[in-house]
């Protein structure tokens, strides 16, 4: 995979996301399906796995 993808993520209370940028700092991320989830819908659907609650928060 070529390295020049970037990944925009708009979730603050994440230790990876640059909330200026809304960027992601990770250079690759999981997807996970959710559990027990088959509505169609992608926000309900699948969830970034790579997630880490930020005890700061970034504003």
């Amino acid at each position: 995979m070529e390295k020049n993808q970037k990944i925009n993520c708009t979730v603050g209370s994440c230790k990876y996301n640059n909330y200026q940028s809304q960027e992601c700092n990770l250079e690759q991320i999981i997807v996970e399906p959710c559990s027990n989830c088959n509505s169609g819908t992608p926000a309900e659907e699948s969830m970034c796995a790579s997630y880490v609650c930020n005890t700061k928060t970034n504003k």
